[in-house]
């Protein structure tokens, strides 16, 4: 595989100088000269995660200045400064023993023109900055004529130069990293700096496969230092926390659920990595519109929200989110369906577990409900496909005391005479509350034993959804 010279997940920027850092001044006070810059306004933006914020609108001084102060100490991480009308920008770092600097730069050219005063981290950083756009387009050069050349003997010769620039950028960053430790220009190089998977000789490449993988999963974070309350604030965390749950596990929610894991108890120690994190990642799987996925909500809220770990959370909130865990527990998917008490149209009453089929589809819907209208012709459709292979339908009209007529008048009008029709007039089961029905269609996939095997689907997914069931059925069945 061909080695490229690792490039920082950065925009290309250039930053203020700040004051003088002086331990006897609280607050931060960065001052920023723009040649060329024309406008009165200025902002100055952080990263947060996977999003940018507007921190502060600088009004430019008499003098011709803007400056950025405030009398707390400002958060540590990689700041924007944003100009218009254009939004382009350039970055600068704050860290905790750099929070009073000026810096001077043309506003077409920051990052190649830029100086500092009293900013040696800023300084070091766009040093890096200007050393890597240097040699990117030699290394881009390289590539472009290998890709270019035919000749066996030529494209070595030119891989060859590419190896040695690539080699000679490796050691710049480890000599920044080993020269300039603890700094946040040395850290934020090490974050992005690759690991060496062992080659793993002797095995098969399927075996090679598995276990880069593996290794990859258990070394990814070894430059990274996410306890770092810096790295928050800087454009490429939260990337590789999301890639390293969403791309190195198996996308299942207890495979999901250990990742989260991992990575909420690495970042632990930096209080507000963790609720960041913790935060995000229940608003995520509360949104989550993969199958299944509502498991990991609920693994989120029994092993941090329920057992005191989110203690800035109001007590009222509290109690919906774990009000919420406890009603999706129940109806997750490997769970048993909730057994609900029913009637027919003729008054007969059954339960749900009584229904004897190899495949049950639980459908909830309403006579008024305008996707109902869209799915039940669809569901109709499927039955009539699948009759035969075991599937029965149980219909709940959702509806109750004097509209549950206009429920046996919507069969009729669909002819849903040979599907199980079923009503509760009085609600007296709760099924809308034990199945969570916030609104219909809902559909419900269960097995003979009436476990949950997938729901919340579309009803042109039935189909294929119960396809790939059968199949995987008589696969086990013949192993």
């Amino acid at each position: 595989m061909k080695k490229i010279i690792l490039l920082l997940l950065l925009c290309s920027v250039a930053t203020a100088a700040l004051f003088a850092n002086n331990d006897n001044e609280r607050g931060y006070h960065i001052e920023i000269k723009l040649d060329g810059y024309a406008k009165d306004t200025l902002f100055i933006a952080y990263h947060f995660g996977d999003k940018q914020y507007i921190k502060d609108t600088l009004l430019r001084q008499p003098s011709g200045l803007f400056v950025f102060k405030g009398e707390e100490k400002l958060e540590c991480g990689v700041y924007l400064v944003v100009m218009r009308p254009d939004n382009n920008y350039f970055q600068i770092l704050v860290s905790d023993n750099e929070q009073r600097f000026s810096l001077d730069c043309n506003k077409d050219k920051p990052t190649e023109s830029i100086k500092f005063s009293s900013a040696p981290d800023n300084k070091l950083f766009y040093e890096y900055l200007n050393y890597l756009g240097a040699k990117r387009p030699l290394a881009d050069t390289l590539r472009a004529q290998i890709d270019r050349m035919s000749e066996e003997g030529k494209k070595k010769i030119l891989q060859d130069k590419l190896d040695k620039l690539n080699k000679e950028v490796e050691n710049y960053q480890a000599e920044m990293v080993t020269k300039h430790a603890g700094t946040l220009t040395a850290s934020i190089i090490k974050a992005n700096l690759p690991f060496v998977t062992p080659e793993f000789d002797g095995a098969t490449e399927e075996e090679k496969q598995i276990k880069k993988w593996r290794y990859t999963r258990d070394h990814y974070f070894d430059n990274l230092d996410v306890t770092d309350p810096c790295m928050l604030r800087t454009p490429f965390l939260f990337q590789r926390i999301d890639y390293f749950v969403q791309k190195l596990h198996v996308q299942h929610p207890d495979s999901i659920s250990i990742a989260v894991d991992k990575v909420l108890e690495k970042v632990r120690p930096s209080e507000e990595t963790f609720k960041f994190y913790l935060i995000h990642y229940l608003n995520y799987y509360a949104r989550s519109n993969i199958v299944g996925m509502d498991a990991v909500y609920v693994h989120i809220v029994d092993k941090y929200y329920s057992t005191g770990q989110a203690p800035w959370t109001e007590a009222d909130q509290l109690k919906k989110i774990i009000d919420n865990a406890n009603t999706l527990r129940p109806i997750l998917v490997g769970k048993i369906a909730p057994d609900i008490k029913l009637q027919k149209r003729d008054g007969t009453p059954f339960s749900l577990h009584e229904v004897d089929s190899e495949y049950t589809i639980l459908y909830f819907w309403r006579h008024d409900c305008g996707h109902c209208k869209k799915s039940t012709p669809v569901l109709k459709e499927f039955y009539e496909k699948f009759k035969d292979k075991g599937v029965k339908i149980v219909a709940v009209c959702a509806k109750f005391t004097d509209e549950v007529p206009k429920c046996w008048e919507y069969v009729d009008e669909f002819k849903l005479d040979n599907w199980i029709q079923a009503v509760d007039p009085y609600h007296r089961s709760r099924f809308s509350t034990i199945y969570d029905l916030k609104s219909t269609p809902q559909i419900f996939v269960l097995d003979r034993k009436k476990e949950i095997l997938s729901k919340k689907i579309g009803a042109e997914q039935l189909e294929e959804l119960m396809n790939k069931i059968i199949e995987m059925k008589q696969k086990q069945s013949h192993n």
